[in-house]
């Protein structure tokens, strides 16, 4: 069995893990008591797996690192934060699919904040 490619990252690691990373990131803030959250750990992992070298999953237990949470207003587990280039481009709480996070990073969030137009619908 392989490593896991989500790493789990505090507030030490934050900013240089995700803030200064040269690819897309997502950030799952979890909660070692949350089913969703644990449903949605194997989507991340295939996902992180997948994306190596084009995206980087990390997570954030919220309930050890609050501070992180509050930083980036989140109210509820599982919430999954899109970055690119340091800045927040998408947001999802609840889970989900991984066609949908991976839109997250790579679609019409990403784009808009990078200031590209949007892909039209096809």
């Amino acid at each position: 069995m392989s490593t896991n490619p989500v790493h789990e990252i505090d507030e030490l690691g934050f900013d240089a893990e995700v803030l200064e990373a040269g690819v897309p990131v997502l950030v799952e803030f979890t909660a070692t008591w949350c089913p969703p959250c644990r449903a949605l750990a194997p989507i991340l992992h295939r996902l992180a797996e997948e994306g190596a070298g084009r995206l980087k999953v990390v997570a954030v237990d919220g309930d050890r690192f609050p501070a992180l949470a509050r930083r980036f207003n989140v109210r509820a587990f599982p919430t999954v934060v899109a970055l690119d280039a340091g800045k927040e481009v998408a947001r999802h709480v609840g889970l989900t699919t991984k066609e949908k996070l991976l839109k997250l990073v790579e679609g019409r969030g990403a784009a808009a904040a990078r200031g590209d137009r949007a892909p039209s619908p096809a």
